[in-house]
């Protein structure tokens, strides 16, 4: 008996053959042509940009455009010779667009010119801006308040059964972040697939797992939206897009290679963030007078000091809108401008033509009262911000140390010479971000006999005991009622903060160890962040194991 031959599964076969034969080939072409080569079915198709080109055109020019961002518009093609892409070309440039090619097989732009049915039911996004309106927003963000809402709505979201649109999910994953006060969002690809987590108060948190088909398609968009390269997967790219609620939030992208596809990281600086006034960075009110005096002299320097995210550009921030009056001018060198601060002039770096040394000096120039640099990373720019504090001016820098004391050895390793901290240096400073305990989930407990002694050494340093509470019982902790609770609710900061006075500057003349400098500095009376950070787990706004998480403690 003859065996069955099943006609429909090797057509199928020989389908999907001559398909990567086409792909295959329009790879060859791209290179031969110079255009960088698309796929358009891993692709999802902008509906802004498809509405610029209109059906026709795009016909009689083998060419859609399938992303738009800003004045970046990119357009698939299919055939470079075509005259009339020549013309579509010259239009959308005439309109002041930049026209990014990408070149595709006719089975891609069959798929892109089938969009045009859907356009009649898309809506329409502010220029160059990716827009989540506000009646979606305010939907996705009264369900996406926990992880537990996110993982449910995710998984229904990239359901085979009834996959979304791409730009749903993203929209999704964007909303829970400022839902859920998240400061970035990290998508990973991994053996065992792609793990989504999201920073929340400083630390990461698992949030879901996508398939390698979904990931494919959220990395199109966001690269699209990022105005970064879609062929390009070996190397890092960084781009950036904004999100219209409110007020427009900026998306900071980087993508990196890694062994498993392209690891994405989207930052998400809302201006919320500059809410916060400088009364209100939580630095003790008895230091907090002295600094106000201090920051309004007509020259000296404040350095603040501490790890990448630790809330330093946040701190000089605000102090710069607290020094704002139409009277001072205030400008900002910075790498990049983070947020944009009313009435001060901000710059930002390029490392090749304007640098901070450089900015630094143009800016000199412009006749500033006050100026932030946003790091000293060299001896050309620390050299020249303490010149120019030197010289009429007030200087807001950055350093990486990790204490207070330890700015002045920090300084002397990039050249600076200690005889100048005291004519220069007016304020250094050091912080850490710790998280705050949430009111309603936190709970009073007794202190071991342990933790009593730990206390006590920490606090057997403090000089002015007015400060310190009258007994040592109990503290706070956290008191999440779910598994997806922490206990906390934002973060708050540490401080500690060193004052420039005669018998320190002389101290530093003879470039003492950060070590000696502490010990030095006590009689000021000030708090270590350790010192202040177990005040405000005795007071219930954060917790000892929080404090210990993020401070060193003092060696004696």
């Amino acid at each position: 008996m003859a065996a069955h031959f099943d006609t429909d599964a090797e057509d199928a076969k020989l389908a999907a053959v001559r398909e990567k034969e086409e792909e295959d080939l329009v790879r060859i072409l791209s290179e031969k042509h110079g255009i960088p080569y698309a796929d358009l079915s891993g692709v999802p198709v902008n509906m802004d940009a498809l509405r610029v080109v209109p059906e026709e055109v795009a016909k009689e020019a083998e060419a859609i455009a399938f992303d738009k961002s800003g004045k970046h518009i990119s357009l698939a093609i299919h055939a470079p010779e075509n005259l009339a892409l020549g013309k579509l070309v010259g239009e959308l440039e005439g309109q002041g667009l930049i026209v990014e090619k990408y070149l595709v097989s006719k089975k891609s732009l069959e798929k892109g010119l089938s969009r045009y049915i859907d356009l009649s039911y898309a809506h329409e996004d502010h220029a160059g801006v990716f827009d989540i309106r506000g009646e979606e927003l305010h939907a996705f963000a009264e369900k996406l308040t926990t992880l537990a809402s996110l993982r449910a709505q995710l998984t229904e979201s990239t359901d085979p059964a009834h996959r979304a649109q791409v730009s749903i999910v993203l929209e999704q994953l964007l909303a829970a972040g400022l839902s859920l006060r998240a400061s970035d969002i990290h998508i990973e690809p991994g053996e065992d697939g792609v793990r989504l987590r999201l920073r929340i108060d400083g630390l990461l948190t698992d949030a879901f797992t996508f398939d390698q088909h979904e990931y494919e398609l959220i990395a199109s968009r966001i690269k699209l939206l990022s105005g970064l390269k879609l062929n390009v997967k070996d190397r890092p790219q960084d781009g950036r897009f904004s999100i219209h609620v409110n007020n427009d939030i900026e998306v900071r992208t980087s993508v990196i290679p890694g062994a498993y596809g392209e690891s994405f990281v989207m930052r998400l600086l809302n201006p919320n963030t500059l809410s916060i006034s400088f009364e209100g960075l939580g630095i003790h009110e008895k230091i907090l007078e002295r600094l106000s005096d201090e920051i309004k002299r007509p020259n000296g320097m404040l350095l603040t000091t501490g790890p990448t995210g630790s809330g330093k550009t946040t701190t000089l921030y605000a102090f710069l809108k607290y020094l704002h009056t139409p009277s001072i001018k205030i400008i900002t060198i910075e790498d990049p401008v983070e947020y944009h601060i009313p009435g001060i002039v901000q710059t930002q770096v390029d490392h090749k033509d304007y640098t901070f040394a450089g900015g630094l000096r143009s800016v000199l120039r412009q006749d500033p009262d006050v100026i932030m640099v946003g790091e000293i990373r060299d001896a050309e720019v620390a050299e020249t911000a303490i010149q120019a504090a030197l010289t009429g001016h007030f200087v807001f820098s950055t350093l990486h140390t990790n204490n207070a004391a330890g700015t002045f050895p920090r300084l002397v390793d990039l050249g600076v010479d200690p005889k100048s901290f005291a004519s220069a240096i007016t304020v250094a400073m050091a912080q850490r971000l710790v998280r705050k305990l949430d009111p309603e989930r936190r709970k009073q407990v007794v202190l071991t006999d342990d933790e009593k002694r730990a206390i006590e050494r920490i606090f057997s340093t403090v000089e002015d005991r007015s400060l310190l509470p009258s007994s040592i019982e109990t503290a706070w902790v956290p008191d999440p009622r779910s598994e997806d609770e922490t206990g906390y609710a934002g973060r708050m900061g540490l401080f500690e903060v060193i004052f420039m006075d005669d018998e320190l500057g002389e101290f530093l003349r003879d470039n003492p160890s950060e070590h000696d400098i502490q010990k030095h500095v006590r009689r000021q009376g000030t708090l270590t962040m350790a010192q202040q950070g177990v005040l405000d787990a005795l007071n219930g706004l954060t917790s000892l194991e929080e404090v210990l998480r993020v401070v060193d403690l003092p060696r004696d």
